[in-house]
């Protein structure tokens, strides 16, 4: 991976971050001309010391404290997992780990220390800590306010229409430095005012990702083509999962693999003036999968259980799952030498429907110290060309930059590892195109989960009837959100 060994351009953009607040373009364009002057000195300089010392154009740069005099000397994060704190230690320049093998456990950059708070997302405790911690956030002590906040598409908007996330515009980030992002991951975190509030570095399109073993075994050949004419719409998916039945394997580990791409599809949000609304396209989700499970084709496994990721390995006997590119690479168990995904044993095609699901998005929360710092970390997560085809690389996610993965994908030497080597890039740039979350609200976590819980008790036999299941379904969330009907 390639370090970005800029020191002077970085001191001096971190040093007038805050005057970019204050004064506007004028000011942004005087450090910009700056920052470029200072840059090219730097790099001459550093390839004067390559020629002595090339292990020195790997190294990070070192950030002094003059750089973020400004700012505050803690720079707290807040987050359920680990997945941001290791793009921070793998990707940003000047940050210093605590602990090379715990992203987590923090680390300096220049003299702020990082720290990260991770609040796991099970039982909505993430969210329960935001609602406690970020409202107090001004009045909280220097060490201990809250500086950046990451969030999810499902609650996004939570947060984007309160004051409790500042707009980027506020940490002098225009909208021009985000012109090569994918207008969805803008949308979901626009407050209805127009603000900008938040910032993602990944995009989150959708394939569908099969076992190459099954493929050759059952439908004679593990090529994409092939393997998306079995799967190109959903009847012919349902055939295909006959097929697969009587050669011992489940199409999907459980019903709630194909939800993503059924909810994602949808005409109308989950509430629509207060009362909810189960979209036709829901409802068709409940009746094949309620087919598939009576069959056999499938089971009614919760997400990230045990029995759901038994599938990762081959004697799950599980043919396919629907994901973007973070599940690939981070949650197939690709670092177990006995699973599928460390033999290179998926592929991926587009399957029956496009879809996106998930991604993380950078907030900036009201009442931070340090503003310089955190518009800096998301320009150079979410805006470096350089640095997001580093994450391309090393990573194999999909980065909110069209010009980084355009090139990405016509790149004939690059090749995800977990895929057999294939480049399934133009698949995912093609998704990202046409990802539309106009249907989004702030209670799609919530009913989303109540839903599949009511619809398992349905699938399993527990439930009766669907409409039983609905009556559920419609207590469950009348329970955590007593406000909505239905």
């Amino acid at each position: 991976m390639k370090k970005f060994k800029k020191a002077m351009a970085l001191s001096l953009a971190l040093a007038m971050g805050l005057s970019l607040v204050a004064c506007g373009d004028s000011a942004k364009e005087e450090t910009e001309a700056t920052t470029e002057a200072a840059t090219e000195a730097e790099v001459e300089e550093e390839e004067t010391e390559a020629e002595s010392d090339d292990a020195s154009a790997d190294e990070a740069v070192e950030v002094t404290e003059a750089d973020l005099s400004a700012d505050g000397k803690v720079l707290n994060i807040q987050c359920w997992n680990d997945e941001f704190a290791r793009r921070l230690r793998d990707h940003y320049p000047g940050f210093e780990a605590n602990d090379p093998e715990d992203a987590t456990a923090g680390g300096k950059i220049g003299d702020i220390e990082v720290k990260f708070t991770v609040t796991p997302s099970d039982d909505n405790a993430y969210q329960n800590n935001l609602d406690a911690v970020l409202p107090a956030n001004a009045d909280a002590a220097d060490d201990d306010k809250v500086d950046l906040f990451l969030v999810e598409a499902d609650y996004a908007l939570k947060y984007v229409n309160t004051p409790l996330a500042m707009p980027v515009s506020d940490l002098g980030i225009d909208e021009s430095e985000l012109a090569d992002q994918y207008q969805y991951t803008k949308d979901i975190v626009t407050d209805a005012d127009g603000n900008l509030k938040g910032v993602s570095w990944q995009g989150c399109p959708g394939v569908l990702i099969y076992n190459r073993e099954a493929a050759k075994e059952v439908l004679g050949s593990d090529d994409p083509a092939t393997v998306q004419e079995a799967v190109k719409d959903w009847d012919t998916f349902n055939a295909t999962a006959k097929t697969l039945k009587d050669a011992g394997y489940k199409i999907t580990a459980t019903a709630n693999d194909t939800f993503r791409v059924f909810s994602d599809n949808v005409s109308s949000p989950w509430v629509v003036d207060n009362k909810i609304v189960v979209d036709d396209s829901i409802k068709k989700w409940v009746d094949m999968s309620k087919e598939q499970v009576d069959a056999g084709y499938t089971g009614t496994a919760d997400l990230w259980s045990d029995d759901w990721s038994a599938g990762f390995y081959p004697d799950g006997k599980v043919f396919c799952y629907f994901g973007p590119a973070w599940l690939i690479d981070f949650c197939m168990a690709a670092d177990d030498e006995s699973s599928i995904a460390h033999a290179g044993g998926w592929g991926a095609t587009t399957g029956p429907q496009g879809f996106s699901w998930g991604g993380t998005w950078i907030c900036a929360a009201n009442g931070t110290d340090n503003p310089a710092l955190v518009a800096d970390i998301i320009r150079k997560l979410t805006t470096d060309t350089d640095i997001m085809t580093g994450i391309v690389k090393q990573d194999n996610d999909f980065v909110n930059n069209k010009p980084a993965m355009e090139a990405m994908a016509a790149d004939s030497s690059y090749g995800d590892d977990v895929l057999g080597g294939q480049n399934a890039l133009s698949m995912f740039c093609e998704g990202a195109d046409k990802i539309d979350k106009s249907n989004i609200c702030e209670y799609d976590q919530g009913c989303t989960e109540s839903f599949q819980a009511a619809m398992k008790d349905y699938f399993e036999g527990n439930t009766a009837t669907y409409e039983e299941a609905l009556e559920a379904f419609y207590t469950s969330v009348g329970e955590k959100y007593p406000e909505l009907t239905h």
